[in-house]
């Protein structure tokens, strides 16, 4: 299915993301979003064409750059392609960066410091902070985590296995277009419909083996894998979207909590729809939410290690 030489590289990526978190400067996928608003300026018209077209130019871009990239690379031996697998894929990923931004909000709720907590809302999601109180804070910390232990950590691992350096060079472009013109504004209704139409497709597998690994890991923070799947048979598709539906589901099962209800954006109010059936989270609770998304992260190195064993 893939090859020894992807593999050492998508570990290499994966070390680097554990050890380093985000490049503290000049991160890539920030330039790609400056690169993206820039050409918005010049392809923005309030139509899917529109939006379609941006996104197509910016992902093909993309795409080609890393066939690009990789095709020279395995040109000049094994070392080289280990090492630029190893650096897309630590770019794309953010899965220690989302643990310790939800540890330091759940340090901040726990000495009551609502401030600050309001101030690191931007970096979990997209909603506004000034309209969220201490619950609504644990509340929205906890359903970042859940969805984002998919998007930041399990997709781009599994879209590096799969697609090399194009392949997870394009995951998350798509990602990162997709939270900047998906949501569903009045501005970006229409403009942003390709984006996240195409996010959704390309987290659709993702998203079910980050669920199937939060019941599995459900355990090591004293949760219940039966309710993991349970809520996610039951709730998830109640959820506008079709994959943190499923990510969010399992993680409220998981931890005996209850996600969802009303959703303040800065472009709107959102009534979102119920997952679980327990309280609404606590700082203990989102804890346990970073300590769960650290043990899946983990369990998906492992399975794809396995996979690559078992296809030898």
């Amino acid at each position: 299915m893939f090859g020894r030489t992807r593999l050492v590289g998508v570990l290499a990526g994966y070390l680097a993301d554990l050890v380093l978190g985000d490049p503290r400067r000049g991160h890539p996928v920030a330039g790609f979003g400056a690169m993206a608003a820039a050409l918005e300026r010049f392809t923005y018209r309030d139509s899917r064409a529109a939006g379609a077209l941006h996104v197509g130019m910016l992902v093909g871009a993309l795409g080609l750059f890393g066939v690009t990239v990789q095709r020279c690379a395995g040109r000049r031996g094994p070392l080289w392609s280990v090492a630029v697998t190893g650096a897309a894929t630590w770019i794309s990923l953010g899965g220690t960066s989302l643990a310790r931004t939800g540890s330091a909000m759940a340090e901040l709720l726990s000495r009551d410091d609502i401030d600050g907590a309001r101030r690191l809302v931007p970096s979990l999601c997209g909603r506004d902070p000034e309209l969220l109180d201490a619950a609504g804070l644990a509340r929205a910390a906890v359903e970042s985590v859940a969805e984002n232990t998919s998007d930041a950590q399990v997709a781009p691992l599994l879209w590096a296995v799969v697609g090399g350096v194009p392949g997870v060079l394009v995951y998350r472009g798509i990602n990162t277009l997709d939270s900047m013109i998906g949501h569903r504004s009045p501005h970006y209704n229409r403009f942003g419909w390709a984006a996240a139409r195409l996010d959704d497709a390309v987290n659709y597998v993702a998203a079910r083996v980050t669920a199937a690994l939060i019941a599995l890991c459900a355990p090591a923070v004293g949760g219940s894998p039966s309710g993991a799947l349970r809520v996610w048979r039951r709730d998830a598709a109640r959820h506008p979207s079709p994959n943190a539906g499923v990510v969010e589901a399992a993680f409220a099962g998981a931890l005996g909590i209850r996600l969802g209800g009303p959703t303040q954006y800065h472009y709107g109010l959102q009534i979102r729809p119920t997952l679980g059936d327990g309280q609404v989270p606590t700082v203990a609770d989102l804890r346990r939410a970073v300590r769960l998304s650290l043990a899946a992260q983990l369990a998906v190195l492992a399975v794809v290690i396995a996979a690559a064993r078992t296809g030898r």
